[in-house]
């Protein structure tokens, strides 16, 4: 294994966020992962879940790693994209990762369940050398959304305004 290879399993590993650039998408899309056994995971489809249009049909993908660090982009690589199968010997395995690595279900009774009737786990194995391993953090937008803060800013009382929250 390469010192690129290393690497990439070493930042994989340690960041629970990866980027795809996705088929007929202008841009990537973030993605919570898995690194199991030499593949990233993801968990896309049903309700809830990570939208990632295109993905289960897709056979190859560019992936973004980003550094846990400053956050930015670390290196990119294509990888081999694989549907795993509800009731395979794979599904029996990575199934139960994802679940406990899946932090914000809206219920984690009976979760593996409903993702083999609505979701799709996907395997995204590296194909390749990697693409680009920078030195720089070039940074990915995420995708616009509908998503709204509640309420008002909250009050800062007794201390000093910085210029970001004016």
């Amino acid at each position: 294994m390469g010192l690129n290879r290393a690497l990439l399993e070493e930042a994989a590993k340690k960041s629970g966020l990866l980027w795809l650039d996705l088929p007929g998408l202008p841009q990537p899309r973030a993605a919570w992962h898995v690194w199991h056994d030499g593949s990233a995971y993801v968990l896309t489809g049903g309700e809830g879940e990570q939208p990632l249009p295109g993905l289960p049909e897709a056979a190859r993908v560019t992936v973004i790693l980003r550094s846990k660090d400053k956050g930015g982009r670390l290196l990119t690589f294509g990888a081999e994209v694989e549907r795993v199968e509800p009731g395979s010997p794979l599904w029996d395995e990575v199934a139960p990762v994802l679940a406990k690595e899946r932090l914000n279900a809206r219920t984690h009774e009976g979760q593996v369940e409903t993702w083999a009737e609505e979701s799709w786990i996907v395997r995204l194995t590296p194909a390749d050398e990697v693409v680009e391993a920078s030195g720089e953090y070039a940074t990915v937008r995420p995708v616009p959304t509908p998503a709204t803060t509640a309420g008002a800013p909250p009050r800062l009382y007794g201390g000093k305004r910085r210029h970001a929250d004016r």
